[in-house]
């Protein structure tokens, strides 16, 4: 059983790509077809149906139909594929321990329709119940097209009993699944959904690396089924152990995006309660994410540290809660003791997040530097240049534009273009330049 305090900290290192990722697919598969995903579907998929009928009319084949034989695989196959666990971006089923077999055990010829058959059935139970809308059926015939290569390979070499010297010709086999795979499921991706053959690669990679792995194991089922079909039960246990793992690996995904959103949800209710205690803060928070994530996207940050600059910006004066609202809202210069007071509020920022914990305790270190400057002259522990984290850094000029663009209790707000020429005057000693740089980019937008 994973504990509280692990899923915790797996949830903090989850990529908010994979996130998003995960969650758009289960989304997806809830969703029936239409528009140019429709057509899409009908297209490739009928075209799966024209190879595999032209295969089974013309591929020659010596190998009887064994009818126990090719119920048992298309069974098995239909259950491995329910057995779905995510790997990465993209996820993966054990199908191949059954397809290896197929393409040993029986003609070749049958074998695509057979994995169509395979998928269909995999899904009939939902589609019975009304869970799964029956033109997701055609995504089945799109996604068994992978089945043509090998049985192309294999049969242009002709049937052969599986050994152990054929491995050269089985690995051009196994590259015309992954081609096949490939080259369909990125023509249906782009037609339908304008997804680009390089994002795709991300997401199936992952599973072509089980499918690698699995392979051999197949193989040797294959060998073992040579002149006793019935060896080909020996995939059921090590499918069903799979399965059992795939399961705790799907809670498990689960409980990190729900944890990964209640993260977020308490990062909005934090904002909330800095900007009931005091609205100028709230406002000008809200006001510092958006240029905060425009000036991330400008200096290419990934994902992750997106992420964290979003809640950083969001939550840099959370400390203030814990400062005299007297000495927050003075509508005058404040003396010496009272800047003292206010600059608290970074350590006492880090201290309530740190009691939070996950995601939001390790963006403390971020909330305590974001008002530490790039000559070291900052606050509270006189950090300089790169060692300075860099999103803090970030937050500092977009903070300081902001709140020079706003009005406060003792001053008028300034013009956009008369912040802009404070921060390149202090570029290079209160602020990073080439994070001014970047901010001036997107002001120029």
């Amino acid at each position: 059983m994973t504990s509280a305090a692990s899923t915790s900290e797996r949830s903090a290192t989850l990529d908010p790509s994979v996130e998003v990722a995960l969650s758009q697919a289960r989304a997806r598969k809830r969703e029936g077809l239409g528009g140019r995903n429709l057509l899409s579907a009908i297209a490739i998929g009928g075209g799966f149906l024209v190879a595999a009928s032209l295969i089974l009319a013309y591929l020659p084949s010596e190998r009887p139909i064994v009818p126990w034989l090719v119920a048992f695989l298309v069974v098995s196959y239909a259950a491995a594929s329910r057995v779905e666990f995510e790997v990465g971006w993209g996820s993966a089923v054990p199908t191949e321990l059954f397809f290896v077999p197929m393409l040993f055990v029986l003609p070749l010829r049958i074998v695509p329709l057979c994995v169509a058959a395979a998928l269909m059935l995999r899904d009939a139970p939902e589609f019975a119940r009304g869970k799964l809308k029956l033109d997701r059926a055609l995504l089945r015939l799109v996604s068994s097209w992978y089945a043509i290569g090998p049985v192309l390979v294999l049969g242009l070499a002709g049937e052969k009993a599986p050994t152990v010297r054929s491995l050269p010709l089985y690995t051009v086999a196994l590259g015309s699944q992954f081609l096949f795979d490939f080259g369909f499921h990125a023509l249906r991706e782009r037609l339908a959904l304008g997804i680009s053959p390089r994002r795709l690669f991300g997401f199936i990679c992952w599973a072509w690396l089980v499918d690698l792995a699995l392979a051999p194991v197949g193989l040797a089922i294959a060998i073992a089924a040579t002149g006793q079909p019935a060896a080909v039960v020996l995939a059921v246990p090590l499918v069903a152990l799979l399965a059992f793992f795939a399961r705790e690996r799907e809670e498990s995904q689960e409980n990190l995006l729900e944890l990964s959103q209640a993260y977020r949800g308490t990062a909005l209710l934090l904002g909330d309660v800095i900007e009931a205690d005091d609205e100028y803060t709230g406002m000008h928070s809200h006001e510092v994410v958006q240029l905060v994530l425009d000036v991330c996207a400008e200096l290419g940050l990934p994902a992750k540290e997106r992420r964290d600059a979003e809640f950083a910006a969001l939550l840099h004066d959370v400390g203030k809660i814990r400062i005299p609202a007297e000495v927050i809202n003075k509508p005058g210069p404040l003396t010496r003791e009272e800047r003292a007071i206010i600059n608290l509020h970074t350590i006492e920022g880090e201290r309530l997040l740190a009691q939070v914990g996950g995601l939001l305790g390790q963006i403390g270190h971020i909330v305590r530097s974001c008002h530490e400057h790039w000559d070291g002259a900052g606050y509270p522990d006189g950090l300089a240049g790169q060692a300075i984290p860099r999103i803090a850094r970030i937050v500092c000029a977009c903070d300081a534009y902001s709140a020079i663009t706003t009005t406060r209790p003792y001053r008028e707000a300034r013009s956009p273009e008369a912040a802009l020429e404070e921060l390149r005057r202090c570029a290079g000693t209160q602020f990073d330049p080439e994070v001014v740089g970047a901010l001036e980019l997107v002001l120029a937008r």
